[in-house]
């Protein structure tokens, strides 16, 4: 129950989403209980307890990163359905155990927390791609700097921004819902070289500065670049096609659409410096106000109806896989071709908690301004 489990507990106390009731929650800070206790709420300290107890049809894991594989294990093995907040997992290894719990308990529903993938923007971008109206993509720029944090935020909890309690940095935290833009709109690169900082800005001992270069099958190339050290900071999103570009920036969503097919016109074209014609739209998006909460109402629906899940928990994993491997080409100073080895990434990260030195600082500090870390 701390900033993200407290969120989804206000909407669903609320009735924002009709199919599903909020009977019971599980924290290991008793102070954290008391409000819902009165509210008549089943609480736990315990969450296998809570899993176990049998008093539930499903379950949404909202804690620190390397309980989201043991409590979501535990849970699909006990026929609960799973909710899990990003990341499903803190590295690919992990994901592919809970994965492979869920294939054993195939009647239950698994569904990871990507809320971005119900925003209007990043829909329209989809439409763009699944078309043809962008052609074939061969560029992705994603500049996400925005995502600002105070050495008040890391003092906020003593698993923040640790190897051993989080698993790593900007990538595993923050950026995972873009990391799964990225997969979700593009597919897998099929190598990255990553270039992470530890602890630039901030005492901590993971990654807040990271740039990465990306390439898929076809031999498009991406730029990825984000930061919680940077103010005012970027979110600017670029895709260009053979037949366009796309830009996010800003809540604004521009099209600049060729006439014609950039490699077909090169191959064709009879003057050296002619290019075809353009023509620019702006697409309409809207901010969704309530993104959690659709994704709960779709989770409902595939329990309750067999509808498809808008984001599959297994799909989780190339969010994972694609933070992992931008750390592990930076540790390793090399370009990681793609699928990461698992094991070996697990055997470094252990490597990085046990030479850990860092000491925490933890203290009382205001999440009141949490929900303004969304739609990003």
């Amino acid at each position: 129950m701390g900033n993200i489990g407290r969120h989804h507990a206000d909407y669903l106390i609320a009735g924002k989403v009709p199919r599903i009731t909020l009977t019971g929650v599980c924290s290991t800070s008793p102070g954290k209980l008391d409000a819902y206790k009165e509210k008549g709420l089943t609480v736990f300290s315990d969450g296998f307890q809570m899993i176990g107890s049998g008093a539930f049809d499903a379950v949404l894991v909202a804690t620190p990163h390397y309980q989201h594989t043991t409590l979501g294990i535990a849970a699909l093995d006990s026929g609960v359905h799973l909710m899990c907040e990003k990341p499903i997992s803190a590295h690919k290894a992990d994901a592919e155990r809970l994965i492979t719990a869920h294939r054993r308990n195939s009647a239950t529903v698994f569904a990871g927390m990507f809320q971005l993938r119900v925003e209007s923007r990043y829909l329209r971008l989809q439409r763009l791609i699944q078309s043809g109206e962008l052609g074939t993509i061969v560029r992705m720029n994603w500049i996400i700097t925005d995502w600002f944090r105070t050495e008040a935020y890391y003092a906020s909890g003593g698993w923040r921004a640790t190897w051993k309690e989080e698993g790593g940095g900007v990538l595993l935290n923050q950026c995972l819902h873009n990391l799964d833009v990225v997969a979700w709109l593009l597919g897998m690169p099929t190598r990255i070289r990553g270039f992470c900082q530890l602890g630039r800005y901030h005492s901590i001992e993971v990654e807040d500065n990271v740039t990465a270069t990306l390439e898929w099958a076809n031999g498009a190339t991406g730029v990825f670049v984000t930061s919680t050290g940077e103010t005012p900071g970027t979110n600017r999103l670029e895709i260009a096609g053979t037949r366009g570009r796309a830009v996010l920036e800003n809540n604004r969503l521009t099209f600049v659409r060729n006439e014609a097919d950039m490699f077909e016109w090169s191959r064709t074209a009879t003057v050296g410096f002619s290019k075809p014609d353009t023509w620019t739209c702006e697409l309409p998006i809207e901010i969704h106000p309530a993104p959690h909460a659709a994704l709960m109402n779709n989770f409902a629906d595939a329990i309750l109806d067999g509808t498809p899940l808008i984001a599959p928990g297994s799909e989780g994993i190339h969010s994972v896989e694609l933070a992992n491997t931008m750390l592990y080409s930076s540790l390793s100073g090399q370009t990681i071709n793609l699928p990461l080895d698992a094991a070996a990434y697990e055997a470094r990260l252990h490597e990085l908690i046990a030479a850990s030195k860092h000491v925490k600082e933890v203290r009382a500090v205001s999440s009141e301004d949490f929900a303004r870390s969304f739609n990003r």
